[in-house]
């Protein structure tokens, strides 16, 4: 899991939009050694096992149920719902999830490098959160619960990532 590197998103990051005073975003970053498509990328992430857990749980959570099937149809942009998530935005290379809610952004990002002739594969995942106001402050923040979520939530974005990178390896 060393691989998996925090960092600040690309200048062109759909993802972007949402870094703003009281909004919460974060990005992590790893490589493959090889070329993969964004559609491979996103197919791979959704069909972990480890993200096959949450949609077990978003099933039963929140009547939202998906399929391996469906994670592959996101990917190749032939549904734009999936699970717990709806498509806000895509291009060729990201696809930007918000929740049913409205309040969390998924985004998946690739990025093609060629090294002296060696080509290979950035894979980006970041999260947003948007704010809400406190009712006691009135400062905007992403809220009271998702900030004591804050280390598992970061922990398991490394880890999904890391999946995905080795469900692609394989």
């Amino acid at each position: 899991m060393f691989s998996i590197k925090n960092c600040a998103p690309p200048k062109d990051a759909l993802l972007n939009k949402y870094a703003y005073s009281g909004a919460y975003t974060d990005c992590y970053r790893t490589e493959v050694a090889r070329v993969v498509t964004h559609e491979e990328y996103v197919a791979a992430f959704y069909t972990t096992l480890l993200f096959k857990l949450e949609r077990i749980i978003l099933k039963w959570a929140v009547s939202r149920p998906s399929s391996d099937a469906q994670a592959k149809q996101l990917a190749n942009g032939a549904i734009d719902t999936f699970a717990a998530w709806q498509v806000e935005d895509r291009c060729e290379n990201q696809l930007l999830l918000t929740d049913f809610q409205g309040r969390t952004r998924s985004w998946l990002m690739v990025a093609a490098v060629n090294t002296a002739g060696v080509e290979s594969t950035q894979l980006f995942f970041g999260s947003a959160v948007t704010p809400v106001k406190n009712a006691e402050t009135g400062k905007m923040s992403p809220g009271f619960m998702f900030s004591m979520l804050l280390g598992f939530h970061k922990c398991y974005s490394m880890l999904l990532l890391y999946s995905a990178k080795s469900n692609l390896n394989r």
